[in-house]
């Protein structure tokens, strides 16, 4: 080794990855930053008939479908009624959905009260990270700490729906709320990471078992007594922005969508920082990124939340994505289904546009 002992080589890497010199750390971001800039992207939208989008979604859902791994759930199930509680306005339900060889997923089901005139339309309300899960959408906030984290995003918009007159599922995902356990058990490692790369090793995709119950939360919505099945919607704020994208994209039950926060593209992501494993779809960027999988829900209405003075939001990233998923409702001649709401604030949920689109998309079948 020309003199070098194992033990100075050692040192000398130290050295590389602290002032740059050898560099070892920044010469694998440097090339992952360069791959990340010339990310194929090969199955962009290019067309510009309903007809070519049509093609071009089928291609690209079904590539998608691919790179997700297995998220189709359970045909049937049993449901398990774990609490329940009766409110002034609504009933909120505590459940468990179980099947053999699916893991069990804990969801929140809010029904209105009072009479209704036929059946009502139903809406699949979906988290974002937060210590506390799918609590905070349905409006749980029994703590000074559950109450400052729904006032802060305006999280509890399962609440202000229900209060609407929709009926609610509100799925937990993971790692998050009582699905990640014991926070400290991670010694200070970011769950998302370590679930995505153990489910890997088993051949399986994080956002893909999320949206297995987000569209499992979906299936039981569609079944609930007094719900009708054909006026169904999704919302969510930030990673439940971009589940609620998802699942919209890959269901064609979903007729009306509100992405909160949620408008950032993973090459962005690759160049700027961290993305959670949560996040990430492997091999994406070989053949698109969010604005194809947005460009999926077109015809379709679509509100995307954007606040101003969001830090996640890389602003200059927003023009260029919304124009690539402009092109798909343009081909259908749908431009007015896509909404753009630009709001004055940080990450959180607004509403202001979104729940006019909501009660005109499922106003009628």
């Amino acid at each position: 080794m020309s003199g070098l002992t194992r033990r100075s080589v050692i040192g000398l890497a130290a050295a590389g990855f602290a002032g740059g010199r050898l560099g070892l750390a920044e010469t694998v971001h440097a090339e992952i930053r360069r791959l990340a800039r010339n990310a194929a992207l090969r199955w962009k939208f290019t067309g510009s008939t309903a007809a070519e989008c049509r093609a071009w979604q089928e291609k690209f859902r079904t590539k998608l479908g691919e790179l997700l791994g297995p998220h189709t759930p359970p045909a049937e199930w049993e449901t398990e009624v774990e609490d329940m509680a009766e409110l002034d306005d609504h009933r909120r339900e505590a459940l468990l959905l179980k099947a053999e060889g699916y893991p069990t997923l804990p969801v929140y089901r809010l029904t209105p009260k009072g009479a209704a005139a036929g059946k009502r339309a139903g809406i699949v309300a979906l988290h974002g990270h937060g210590k506390f899960g799918n609590d905070s959408v349905v409006g749980i906030a029994t703590t000074p700490e559950r109450k400052e984290a729904i006032k802060e995003s305006n999280y509890d918009y399962g609440l202000q729906l229900v209060r609407r007159g929709y009926v609610v599922t509100a799925p937990c995902f993971a790692p998050f709320g009582r699905r990640m356990g014991d926070r400290s058990k991670y010694g200070g490692d970011d769950p998302c990471a370590v679930a995505f790369v153990r489910l890997q090793m088993l051949g399986r995709v994080l956002m893909g078992e999320n949206l297995r119950d987000a569209l499992w939360a979906l299936a039981l919505l569609e079944k609930t007594k007094g719900v009708d099945g054909k006026r169904l919607g999704c919302v969510g704020l930030s990673y439940g922005g971009r589940m609620t994208m998802l699942a919209t994209a890959m269901d064609e039950r979903i007729r009306v969508a509100v992405a909160s926060g949620a408008l950032n593209v993973m090459q962005e992501r690759i160049l700027q920082r961290y993305s959670c494993g949560a996040q990430v779809i492997p091999g994406l960027l070989e053949y698109g990124d969010v604005p194809e999988i947005a460009s999926l829900i077109a015809p379709l209405p679509c509100v995307w939340e954007i606040g101003e003075r969001d830090p996640l939001m890389v602003k200059d990233q927003i023009g260029p994505a919304l124009a690539r998923i402009r092109a798909a409702y343009r081909a259908y001649g749908a431009e007015d289904k896509l909404y753009v709401d630009r709001f004055d604030g940080h990450h959180r949920w607004n509403g202001k546009v979104a729940y006019r689109v909501l009660a005109e998309a499922l106003r009628s079948a």
